[in-house]
């Protein structure tokens, strides 16, 4: 055998191995976040959803989690541009697009996060899945955060105390109740909260109990206001640039939608409820006031009356592009209080 003929053969074979080794390489799936490695999302939900998906698809897809991508109302924009391939945000974070979700934040729901987000998925796809409002993205999960209290410098036992208090305001529903409040509202990324806080630039957030923790607002906000059932929920989604899931063997795409939908969304709720039974232990450690306002306090009896009409508002405000809004909205309240009952049994 000639030199020639050994170098052709060593050739073709380490060519087959490339070939072979390609074939067999792992598909990256990029999934992007902005919250801080101590939020649920990016300790539990994403991982856990990585590791589901690696296991669906044996192995073929590998799932990379990509780490401060800027402010959250851009993720939306960098999955549908496929700066990376899946991510998840805030609705009330792009003002206008994602109102039919904001349903599951009215206030007076009465659950917790895993039941809302459940019901939020189930009455979402059932009712508003073709509305539009996430074309160019393929929604593979929902949920919200708990219950949302007043995180202050000062205490509030009264809503005289906060009117015009300069008061964090997330989006979404927390828009409409800053309004009622007359507070002063300044809007700002929840990761923001912190330095806003500890520089006397606000007076307070509308925030989950979890961020004591999370955003360690044990430091810089030493009363919480904890109004009972929260004041309002705050819903998120999690989403897959469409064009990546087309490129993937059909049995992968499959694959990676099986362990989505409502599995996904109830894994993120359970993992924000989570955080929040920490966040007020922590808060509680740290010496923080934590000021319950029971049903029947004055306070608790104002809050209905601030809220009256705000399912109607909702529910008007969506009537172009939902006309069965208010049979949703019955709906979603029952599948979430039913849900909640059946898990704490």
């Amino acid at each position: 055998m000639t030199t020639t003929k050994i170098f052709t053969k060593a050739a073709i074979l380490s060519l087959g191995l490339a070939i072979s080794g390609s074939a067999l390489a792992a598909t990256t799936l990029h999934v992007g976040t902005w919250l801080p490695p101590t939020n649920p999302q990016n300790a539990v939900v994403w991982p856990t959803w990585a590791k589901w998906v690696e296991e669906a698809t044996e192995g073929r897809v590998k799932v990379e989690i990509e780490n401060d991508l800027g402010h959250p109302k851009t993720m939306f924009q960098l999955v549908e541009d496929g700066v990376v391939n899946a991510g998840f945000s805030y609705h009330g974070y792009v003002p206008g697009r994602f109102q039919l979700p904001q349903m599951v934040e009215l206030p007076g729901l009465g659950v917790g996060a895993e039941a809302a987000s459940v019901a939020l998925w189930r009455v979402y796809n059932k009712y508003f899945m073709d509305s539009g409002e996430f074309e160019g993205l393929t929604l593979i999960g929902t949920f919200t955060h708990g219950p949302g209290y007043i995180h202050s410098i000062e205490p509030i036992t009264s809503f005289d105390q906060i009117k015009d208090k300069k008061i964090r305001i997330g989006g979404g529903v927390q828009t409409e109740l800053g309004k009622r409040m007359d507070v002063t509202p300044v809007s700002a990324p929840a990761p923001k909260v912190y330095q806003m806080m500890q520089q006397g630039v606000i007076d307070g957030a509308f925030l989950p109990m979890g961020e004591q923790k999370t955003l360690r607002l044990k430091e810089v906000a030493p009363n919480v206001t904890m109004l009972p059932g929260g004041m309002y929920l705050g819903s998120f989604s999690m989403f897959i640039d469409p064009y990546f899931l087309e490129k993937l063997d059909p049995k992968d795409r499959e694959a990676i939608m099986s362990v989505s939908g409502e599995k996904l969304s109830a894994l993120a709720g359970r993992a924000w409820d989570g955080i929040d039974d920490e966040g007020l232990k922590a808060a509680q450690e740290a010496g923080v006031n934590i000021i319950q306002v029971k049903e029947g306090d004055q306070m608790a009896q104002d809050f209905q009356k601030l809220i009256q009409g705000m399912d109607e508002q909702w529910i008007q405000n969506v009537s172009d592009r939902a006309p069965n809004a208010r049979q949703a909205l019955k709906e979603l309240r029952t599948v979430a209080r039913e849900y909640e009952r059946e898990h704490q049994e």
